[in-house]
């Protein structure tokens, strides 16, 4: 696991003693703590990504279900909110084959977790935001189809300018 994240040129950090990588991004809206964490004995790989979301009371609900209904739309992986620590967080787990932790499907799961974390760290933002008396005027589905907040894909910027 330590492997790929050297390949990709990632600074990381592995915790004593335990199958666990520790290192952050800077992603486009946000800097993204990231911890992945190896299970050798059934070949798995879970890769958790996280980001601060202070929710008070009055936009809890509201951003509780933003993260539900963004979680109807993925394929792989999900959201939680973690309560205790203000946390957005964005978990993606793998299975191998039998002791091959294949390094370009972590990198992709790593890519994965930032990218998801980053597109809706803006929108969370905007639920927070939001005027308490006005939170129910605000369409959580209709949030989730602003495509004017989502970060560009790295490449594609060049594309666009020729």
């Amino acid at each position: 696991m330590i492997d790929a994240f050297g390949r990709q040129g990632w600074h990381c950090d592995l915790v004593d003693g335990r199958e666990v990588i520790q290192t952050a991004f800077e992603a486009h809206h946000t800097k993204v703590r990231l911890i992945a964490q190896a299970f050798p004995q059934i070949n798995a790989l879970s890769v958790v990504a996280e980001t601060p979301l202070p929710l008070d009371a009055a936009h809890l609900a509201s951003g509780v279900e933003l993260l539900m209904r963004a979680n109807k739309q993925l394929t792989l992986g999900s959201f939680e909110y973690d309560f205790d620590r203000a946390q957005l967080i964005f978990r993606l787990t793998n299975l191998f084959e039998r002791e091959k932790f294949d390094a370009d499907i972590i990198s992709s799961m790593v890519h994965c977790a930032i990218s998801e974390i980053d597109r809706l760290t803006p929108l969370a933002s905007t639920v927070a935001a939001t005027a308490p008396d006005l939170l129910d005027d605000l369409s959580i589905p209709l949030l989730l189809e602003r495509e004017d907040l989502i970060p560009p894909v790295p490449g594609d910027e060049e594309e666009e300018e020729l």
